[in-house]
């Protein structure tokens, strides 16, 4: 089936449709932009980006700026980073380690495991590495083996352990 082409566009019925649609996009609910400030700030190398689904702040490891600013409803703490990290041990189980919101390391593995322990270093620059053991009993989910403790100031390293 063959068209043929129409007459060509009206220029008047062109700026008419134009007009309408400026007209309707003019109807919409008005958005009122809002300014953040940073007023002091330094360049550093390194560190990460923290986000959720509004926001993203990024800093620097080890930058030696430390205090708080605030305004409004936002508080932004500065200073050292700590890491928290699983280290992986083969053939043991898949450790997680989550940091809450409540500011709580909940370091969990699938259990029930038998015979794994738990231990923790703020290093892994030595050798041998040196590990701390955290004794059971370990809490318990429905599917996990977990520990929980306040955030660590400084780095923090979990691996699991079957002696």
């Amino acid at each position: 089936m063959n068209k043929k082409p129409g007459p060509p566009a009206n220029p008047t019925d062109m700026k008419t449709t134009s007009l309408i649609l400026l007209g309707l996009l003019s109807l919409g609910p008005g958005a009122q932009a809002q300014t953040y400030v940073s007023d002091w700030f330094t360049l550093d190398g390194g560190g990460g980006t923290s986000s959720n689904s509004q926001y993203s702040v990024s800093g620097t490891l080890g930058q030696p700026d430390t205090g708080t600013m605030s305004g409004g409803q936002f508080t932004l703490h500065g200073g050292f980073w700590g890491i928290l990290a699983a280290v992986p041990t083969p053939g043991a189980p898949l450790l997680t380690v989550t940091r809450t919101t409540t500011n709580t390391v909940v370091v969990s593995w699938p259990g029930p495991e038998a015979g794994w322990k738990l231990h923790w270093t703020e290093s892994l620059s030595t050798t041998p590495i040196l590990c701390t053991e955290i004794a059971p009993p370990y809490a318990t989910s429905a599917t996990n083996l977990c520990f929980v403790e306040p955030v660590p100031v400084g780095h923090r390293f979990y691996r699991l352990h079957k002696p």
